[in-house]
């Protein structure tokens, strides 16, 4: 059996007891989620009936000072959400999987079979050049379009142009 064709292994969890979910695209923990929702319901809540009994005394609209307070506990809400950016850390885990040249070459061999042709390293604009070079790639696939521009043999006849 081929180890290199096998995936990655996962890392490690750091909090081996927590929960971790993923909610719209992030990863948390679920003690911590219900933390951040706690404090952003009390907090929120705790400015909009505090702004409502201080607006109740000082407009004369009743409908007016719970307009206001309504804002209030939405600014409420994105004060709740900074409290709990502040105490709840990211669970982000990122692992970088170092591929190895064979895989990597086998990867181009199959898009290339797939797509039927990489295209041209001088087609590109300079600045996707410079970002193949920048996470070295410029090298593998300079490589794979070398063999194909190698002239033809000197004992084979030349195609094209007037026979």
């Amino acid at each position: 059996m081929d180890t290199r064709d096998r995936a990655p292994l996962p890392a490690p969890n750091p909090h081996p007891d927590s929960r971790l979910y993923e909610v719209w695209g992030d990863t948390v923990d679920s003690r911590h989620l219900a933390g951040a929702i706690a404090i952003g319901a009390l907090v929120s809540l705790g400015a909009f009936l505090l702004a409502e009994r201080l607006l109740l005394g000082l407009v004369e609209s009743v409908q007016m000072a719970r307009a206001y307070a309504m804002l209030v506990g939405i600014l409420g809400c994105l004060a709740g959400g900074a409290i709990s950016a502040v105490l709840f850390k990211p669970k982000r885990r990122v692992v970088e999987h170092v591929a190895d040249a064979a895989w990597r070459e086998r990867a181009l061999r199959e898009l290339e079979a797939e797509y039927g042709g990489l295209g041209e390293l001088d087609d590109l604009p300079p600045e996707v050049l410079a970002e193949l070079k920048e996470v070295q790639l410029y090298e593998l696939f300079a490589q794979v379009s070398a063999p194909r521009e190698k002239p033809a043999p000197a004992g084979l006849p030349a195609t094209g142009g007037a026979v």
